[in-house]
Parts: C-alpha cells; sequence; structure tokens
C-alpha cells in the first residue's frame, strides 16, 4: 500500500485533516521521503522516520517516532489528548502548522544528537 491508497481509504473528515497535515510535513520536510511505518504514513529523513500520522475512528494521530518528543512539548500539547509515542487530535480540525513545526525540529534536534 501507497500513502495516497493510505488516504484514498480513508474516511471523511480524517482524509481532509490527514491530507492538511501530510501538506504541512511536506513543507517542513521537503527533502524527507514518504512511505509507510508501522503501517501508517510517516516522512523519512535519511532513511529514519521523523514524522507519521494516521486515521483512527475517533480521532487522527501523529506518530514523532519517538518518545521524548511529546514529553518534551507538554506545554504546547495543553488541550490535547497524548501519551509518550502518540498525540491524538480530532478527525476533523488538522494540527497547527506552528505546533508540527516545533514536533519535527525537536524529532530532527533529537536525531542530530544522535537519538
Amino acid at each position: 500500500m501507497t500513502v495516497d491508497e493510505y488516504l484514498d481509504a480513508t474516511p471523511e473528515p480524517q482524509r481532509t485533516t490527514l491530507i492538511e497535515v501530510r501538506d504541512t510535513l511536506r513543507d517542513l520536510l521537503p527533502d524527507a521521503t514518504e512511505g509507510l511505518s508501522y503501517g501508517v504514513p510517516a516522512f523519512k529523513v535519511d532513511g529514519v522516520a521523523v514524522a507519521g500520522y494516521a486515521s483512527h475512528k475517533g480521532h487522527c494521530g501523529y506518530y514523532p517516532h519517538s518518545g521524548s518528543v511529546l514529553p518534551l512539548l507538554a506545554d504546547e500539547l495543553a488541550g490535547y489528548d497524548w501519551s509518550q509515542g502518540t498525540l491524538r487530535f480530532p478527525i476533523d480540525q488538522p494540527l497547527p502548522k506552528p505546533l508540527v513545526t516545533q514536533l519535527v525540529e525537536a524529532r530532527l534536534a533529537e536525531l542530530e544528537r544522535g537519538g
């Protein structure tokens, strides 16, 4: 399955929401490759997953592919349901670009440190 096939099979309003998240990630990671990681769309830099997203029945999910990124940004995640490796957001409200930017920058900084 490809990312496009995954999104084509996703019901509305999740599909439109995830396409907006995808577009934001494409803007932030223009040299990344897109593919599936653990069965969900992900952006990889130098073969390492940096950001993923998925549709679920009652929410959408963002995955930083790290257990330390979300706890690091706990203050910015106020109002969202999240755990160590998953940020859940409404099916009809994409994550704000400034928040996605912070998530991606935190993951890239982690990778630069060798994490």
